[in-house]
C-alpha cells in the first residue's frame, strides 16, 4: 500500500470513529456496531435499594458513576436516593451527593446521610481517613452529632493540615462520644498536637 493510501485509510478510520462517537452521545445507533448500554436506554432495577447499590458499586467511580446511574437508575424512595448519593460520594462527586440528599425532606435527610456513612465508613476504618474525609463531612452536614463521622472528618482535616476544622470536629466528637477507648485517646492526642 502506498503512503498516501495509508494516510487516507487512517483519516477515514478517524472520521468514522468520530462520527460513531457523536452518534453514541446523541443516542443514535451506529450501523454494524452494538453498544452494551446506549445513552437513554434505562434499565429498571427490580430489587431493593441495597441490591441496586451492590450491583452498582463497582461503577461508583469518577468516570462511571453518572452514566451508570443514567442507565440503571436507583429504585424510587429515600433509600434509593441515599444509595445513589452514596455512589456519587464514593466517586468523589460530593456536590451531586449533597443535591440528592437536599431533595429529601425532614428526617429522610439524616437517614440518607446514615446510609452514606455506612458506605464510606469501611474506607475510613481501613485507615484512609484522607479519602473518606469528604464523605464524612457530608454526613456531618446532615447529621451533626454523628460521632464517628465527626471523628473521621476531624482526622482527615488534621492530615490535611486544616487544624481549626480538625479541632472543631474532634471536640464535637468528644462531646458526643463517651467511651474511654482508642478513638477517644487518639482524638485527644491529635487535639494535643494542634494546641
Amino acid at each position: 500500500m502506498e503512503g498516501s493510501s495509508v494516510r487516507k485509510l487512517i483519516v477515514l478510520s478517524a472520521l468514522f470513529a468520530s462520527v460513531s462517537a457523536f452518534m453514541v452521545v446523541q443516542g443514535l445507533r451506529v450501523p454494524g456496531r452494538s453498544f452494551a448500554h446506549p445513552p437513554g436506554a434505562e434499565h429498571q432495577f427490580s430489587g431493593d435499594a441495597g441490591g441496586w447499590f451492590q450491583a452498582t458499586k463497582p461503577y461508583c467511580n469518577s468516570v462511571e458513576a453518572e452514566t451508570r446511574q443514567q442507565w440503571y437508575p436507583p429504585p424510587a424512595g429515600m433509600e434509593g436516593t441515599a444509595y445513589s448519593a452514596a455512589c456519587y460520594a464514593l466517586a468523589g462527586k460530593i456536590d451531586r451527593a449533597r443535591e440528592l440528599i437536599l431533595d429529601l425532606r425532614g428526617d429522610d435527610r439524616w437517614k440518607a446521610a446514615g446510609i452514606v456513612f455506612g458506605v464510606g465508613h469501611p474506607v475510613a476504618d481501613a485507615g484512609d481517613d484522607l479519602s473518606a474525609g469528604p464523605i464524612m463531612e457530608l454526613v456531618v452536614e446532615f447529621w451533626p452529632n454523628h460521632y464517628m463521622a465527626l471523628y473521621h472528618a476531624g482526622i482527615s482535616r488534621y492530615q490535611l493540615g486544616e487544624h481549626a476544622a480538625a479541632k472543631r470536629h474532634l471536640e464535637d466528637f468528644l462531646q458526643y462520644y463517651d467511651q474511654n477507648d482508642g478513638w477517644t485517646s487518639n482524638a485527644r492526642y491529635v487535639l494535643d498536637q494542634i494546641d
